[in-house]
Parts: C-alpha cells; structure tokens; sequence
C-alpha cells in the first residue's frame, strides 16, 4: 500500500514534525500541497496551545492532517486525549513509545504512526496496534537516533507486517528512489521544507540553509543521550566544547535553553540552534511547497526511468 492510500493524500509524503515551525498554518499549506501536514507539539508548554493550532488548521484545510506528538513533552497525556477531542486523523510520534495512548486513539479511529530509529520499537509497536511505523535514520535534522536510513529502512521492512515510511536524507528524486527501493510505501520530509516560501522559520535561517555544504551539519548532545542534529554554528562549536570538557545535562540544558526560538523567530544564526539534516548542502533555492513534493516526484520518475532504460 502506498503512504498516501493509507492516509487519503494526493502525494505520498508526511511533513515531518518539525518544533516551533510545524504550526497549525503550515501544517494546513503542506496537506493543500498534497502532502499530509503535520502539527508539531514540541515546543508547546501548554496543552490547549494544541487545540489552537488544530483548530487554526482547520480554517486553512478541508484536506487531511495529523499531529506530531513528543511524548517526552510534560503535556503529553493532555494533548494526547486532545488530538481524540477534536478529531485529528493521524498521529505521529517521537521520543518515545507512545503504547499507552494507542488503545484510546484506535477507539477514535485515529491512524499511529510513530516514528523509530530501531527494528526491534518497531516490532513492540506494531504488536500494539500500530497503522504504520516511520523509520528515520541518522541523516535527518532535529533529535537522531544511530543508524541510517540505507541501513535502518530494510531492516524495519524486514521485521513488520505493516507499511514502513522512510525519513531522513531525502530531498530529491534519486533519494525519494531509494527509499522506494528498500521496501517503503512513501517518505516523510522536513529539511528540503525550511526553504519552502510557506515556511514560517525566520529568512536568515533560509539563507544558512541555502549556503550550507555537505559537511555543514554537526551532531550534539551525544554525551547526555540527547543527540540533536545542527547545522554548525558559534553556538554548536562552543557545546560541544562543552561536552568534551564533561558538561553535566543541567549544564548544557541550560547553555540551550531558547536556542530552537532563537534560530526560528529570531534569525540568530551565530547562537541560534538551526536544526537541520545532512541534505542540507542539496538545498540551492525557495520554492513553494507544491513545487517540492512535485519536484521529489518527478526526480522520482526519471530516475526510475533511466533506471529501466540502464537495464
């Protein structure tokens, strides 16, 4: 089954659930895009905040959406029944097994898919009950797991029964092929949407992302369990500094603290955390949301094509 039979989309593509940016509005512009947009709950300190941007949604859709719930976020349990309230359709998750929601979110109708970087959460899920399960690997912005997506996407197909979503690295037909190729029914996408003209993120953050190499992003918090991935920055040099030195959790939660906001809304690239994925270096210019799943595609179809014609 293709991702967008399972969640009645035009395209098979999630937008990932990106902190301080996935908002009710843009989560509304990716599903008018074709895609599912998807409201990201990281970030939020107070539940009904939740309500709000599904409700801002709403106004701004009449296509499906979801909700990207952190379930290490301290409103998790009231955003969780939440999302039942007011009728979302579909559910991501991260950070977590979100086990004990599933039973109330089946008896809504609610679709679960939550996001793994390991095949065996993914078999635990799935024997709860689970529609689906997204395998993101290493490459993607934000919080990362260990593995990559080449090595964890085959890996998950092999252990479930259920449709697999690809995410991480991928922002281009050739990439989007892959992820075809190793079992997944379609993918989930978040960096190659930074520079969409939709994107509420601040421009100087665009612009880092538009001037940004291959080897421009970095990984921190390794040492407190909390890997992000960053592009490198004033800010990242000096914690991982930080970490090399033995910084305790306190320490370097403290040193962070505001960092997302500041990036997001601020446009502060020396001190801001710009969260970002290795294909950063891929991304050369702004375009609207329905241009780049269009591209992803069409980038899709040729290479398949020459793919083909090779053989």
């Amino acid at each position: 089954m293709k991702l967008n039979e399972l969640l009645g989309t035009e395209f098979p593509f999630i937008q990932g659930g990106m902190a301080n940016i996935a908002t009710g509005e843009f989560a509304a512009a990716n599903s008018n895009a074709g895609a599912l947009g998807v409201i990201a709950t990281g970030g939020m300190l107070d539940a009904e905040l939740l309500r709000t941007q599904i409700r801002i949604c709403r106004e701004h859709t009449d296509k499906p959406f979801g909700v990207n719930l952190m379930l290490m976020n301290p409103c998790a349990d009231e955003m969780a029944k939440i999302i039942v309230e007011e009728g979302v359709s579909v559910v991501t998750t991260g950070a977590g097994n979100p086990g004990k929601y599933i039973p109330a979110w089946k008896d809504a109708g609610v679709k679960i898919l939550p996001v793994v970087a390991a095949a065996v959460l993914a078999k635990r899920l799935v024997r709860q009950g689970v529609d689906a399960v997204i395998a993101e690997g290493t490459e993607s912005g934000g919080h990362v797991g260990e593995m990559t997506t080449m090595a964890l996407v085959p890996q998950v197909v092999d252990a479930v029964d259920v449709p697999v979503v690809a995410a991480g690295g991928i922002a281009d037909g050739r990439q989007l092929t892959a992820a075809f190729a190793l079992g997944a029914c379609g993918a989930q996408v978040g960096t190659c949407l930074l520079v969409s003209r939709e994107c509420p993120i601040h421009d100087n953050y665009k612009q880092a992302l538009l001037a940004a190499r291959d080897s421009d992003t970095t990984v921190t918090g390794r040492s407190i369990g909390a890997p992000v991935r960053i592009l490198k920055n004033k800010m990242s040099r000096q914690y991982l500094a930080l970490e090399k030195q033995g910084a305790s959790l306190e320490e370097l939660e403290h040193y962070t603290l505001g960092s997302l906001r500041r990036a997001v809304f601020d446009g502060d690239i020396d001190n801001g955390s710009l969260m970002a994925g290795q294909v950063a270096g891929q991304l050369r210019e702004i375009k609207p949301l329905r241009q780049i799943y269009e591209d992803l595609l069409a980038g899709y179809q040729t290479r398949l094509d020459e793919l083909v014609a090779a053989r």
